[in-house]
């Protein structure tokens, strides 16, 4: 919960102090920020839900993308170590709130019946299919969904914890308990294997808050497309 809150207030300094002042010449923080913004606003916002109707969910967009990552990145900060979302009710209700907003947009723009026809009818199939697709539709559609968003985001950060937990108590256990130059060896290779584990969570870490973002707007904008 501490994570969470240091987050939150982390992403806030960095997005006030970079954009208070708003210089026409942007100084390297204002930069920053700028660019730091103009990507999820760009990339995820007006790419996949639309120049028409992107706008208003680019603060949502930008604050679920840079909060998420500010929790992955904690597991590489030392003393921290420790990924915000490698606990699973972290991830759940993180998913539970993109569901809401999903659908709550769906629901104001086509209706209760309507959404729920445009989610679960698909579009140019036979009637004759309906008792098959139907269920699969609502099931896939509404329940589904968020339950995939959280587990991809909780295994992820929980895989890659265990593995530099594994390697660097491994490398430990073989050089302390085990002894002599074979374990020696190991337990340096098995450090080595850590250290290189721990870079390559820093890329995972980015890419599972960009995809987390990223889905997030493919849902809105399906939530909002006339058919699917």
């Amino acid at each position: 919960m501490f994570q969470l809150v240091l987050a939150a207030i982390l992403v806030f300094a960095f997005f006030y102090l970079a954009l208070r002042r708003g210089a026409l010449v942007p100084g390297k923080l204002q930069f920053a920020g700028e660019s730091a913004y103009g990507m999820v606003r760009n990339s995820i916002g007006r790419d996949i839900i639309g120049s028409h109707d992107f706008a208003k969910f680019v603060p949502y967009l930008v604050t679920v993308f840079f909060f998420l990552l500010v929790n992955n990145l904690f597991a590489s900060v030392p003393i921290i170590q420790f990924p915000t979302f490698s606990r699973a009710s972290m991830a759940y209700a993180l998913a539970g709130l993109s569901w809401v907003v999903y659908n709550a947009v769906g629901i104001k723009k086509h209706g209760l019946v309507g959404y729920l026809k445009l989610q679960c009818v698909p579009s140019g199939v036979s009637p004759v299919m309906y008792p098959l697709l139907v269920p699969l539709e609502f099931f896939s559609n509404l329940l589904v969904r968020p339950v995939t968003l959280a587990l991809r985001l909780f295994c992820n950060m929980f895989a890659g914890h265990l593995l530099i937990m594994l390697f660097a108590t491994g490398g430990l256990y073989l050089i302390k308990d085990y002894g002599g130059g074979i374990g020696i060896v190991s337990g340096l290779a098995a450090w080595v294997l850590a250290i290189a584990i721990g870079f390559l969570e820093i890329l995972v870490q980015f890419l599972q808050a960009y995809v987390f973002t990223l889905l997030n707007a493919m849902y809105i904008q399906g939530a909002l497309a006339d058919e699917h």
